[in-house]
């Protein structure tokens, strides 16, 4: 029986240069390709005009090139805006993704509410039990966003690190989609490309599970089959705090400048947290023959 070949991604936003958290995520993903013969494609999420930037796409490029971690495809997210209007009209369509009037304000009185009432602060629905005349009234006012309809059962993947989860998602909001200002968000332009791309595996951190959860189900609306996900721990500074691009945290432009050699980088963050004794390897090559998600 033959297998799908493999195919992987990296997907980072330029809104700021990659540091060494993002890094480990590339190299994960292009271990796996480069170990099966197979696809590795960069992949840049610049859906956010506003704060994307063409020098953090050029920056981006030359520290996964100063690295070795070269790709075989590549792509940006602002030229495929007609294949997520699509995707989104296919939604439409079954009735999965809905339109909401709430604002930022009213939403957090009612995640308060629910919070002061024990109860989980997921959203309401409420908007599903507006009538055409509501909306039309609400839209004078306001700008709708738009809610994927969350089938409220048990989502459960095998997942490559963490093995296997569930996540209830009735315990979820239906994740916003689309924003009242008409941006994409994230999820539905990531599911769509990873369709499109024939992407097998995502490997990410450990914020993205509960994403990993709803994406799943989008997926499988749209008709697909969901990649295999594997999901890492993040890397943190010496106070515990999340790595940031924003921040400049340990920017791999500054370890660069400072004369790091990108192996001893590379050896690093292949190796951390994996039980195997951090030392320099010699080339890729041998990364790649010893690599092992399973660790």
């Amino acid at each position: 029986m033959s297998h799908p070949p493999v195919v992987t991604r990296f997907a980072p936003s330029p809104t700021g240069y990659l540091h060494v958290g993002n890094l480990r995520t590339a190299l994960f993903n292009w271990m796996i390709a480069r170990q099966k013969g197979g696809t590795f494609i960069l992949r840049i999420d610049d859906t956010d005009a506003s704060r994307s930037k063409q020098e953090y796409v050029d920056g981006i490029r030359e520290d996964l090139e100063w690295l070795g971690l070269t790709w075989d495809d590549s792509f940006s997210q602002s030229d495929r805006f007609a294949e997520y209007d699509a995707a989104a009209e296919t939604l439409r369509g079954m009735g999965l993704l809905y339109p909401c009037y709430e604002t930022a304000d009213e939403l957090e009185r009612k995640r308060k509410i629910a919070l002061s009432r024990g109860r989980p602060p997921v959203y309401d629905r409420s908007a599903l039990n507006l009538s055409e005349e509501d909306k039309a009234k609400l839209r004078e006012s306001r700008s709708g966003h738009w809610r994927f309809k969350l089938d409220q059962e048990r989502i459960e993947w095998n997942d490559g690190i963490l093995g296997p989860q569930s996540i209830d998602a009735a315990s979820v909001s239906d994740p916003v989609l689309i924003r009242g200002d008409g941006q994409l968000l994230y999820t539905l332009a990531s599911v769509t490309d990873d369709m499109d791309m024939g992407i097998t595996h995502v490997v990410r951190g450990l914020d993205h599970v509960t994403n990993t959860a709803t994406q799943i189900q989008i997926t499988r609306a749209l008709g697909s089959e969901p990649p295999a996900y594997a999901h890492h721990s993040l890397l943190t500074g010496p106070q515990g705090e999340a790595l940031s691009k924003r921040l400049g945290t340990l920017a791999l432009r500054d370890l660069r400048e400072r004369g790091v050699e990108p192996m001893a980088l590379v050896s690093l963050m292949a190796r951390i947290g994996s039980g195997q004794p951090v030392e320099v390897v010699d080339s890729l090559d041998a990364l790649v023959a010893e690599f092992d998600l399973g660790r």
